[in-house]
């Protein structure tokens, strides 16, 4: 039995249309939405609120931006990615 499940919410359409459709399918597990916040900004505004509408028993926003930073941005700059052979992956 499942009891909780935890979902990487962006607060998008297929992240909030799944909400519903989990606990449809998953009878008395709590449906948990984290977002994580890596710099977004105003994107994140009402994001609490519009996952709790949308069925979600709690929505925790993460604030990841130094994590994201050093652990993401800086090492791909380092490392030159590149995609398509001309965007450079750091932007």
């Amino acid at each position: 039995m499942i009891r909780t499940i935890a979902l990487a919410y962006s607060g998008g359409l297929d992240t909030s249309i799944i909400v519903p459709w989990l606990k449809e399918h998953y009878p008395g597990a709590r449906v948990i939405c984290v977002a994580a916040d890596i710099g977004q900004g105003d994107e994140l505004d009402g994001i609490r609120a519009k996952a709790i509408a949308s069925g979600a028993d709690e929505c925790y926003v993460e604030d990841l931006r130094e994590e994201f930073i050093t652990q993401f941005i800086w090492p791909t700059l380092r490392a030159g990615a590149i995609y398509g052979r001309k965007y450079l992956l750091g932007t």
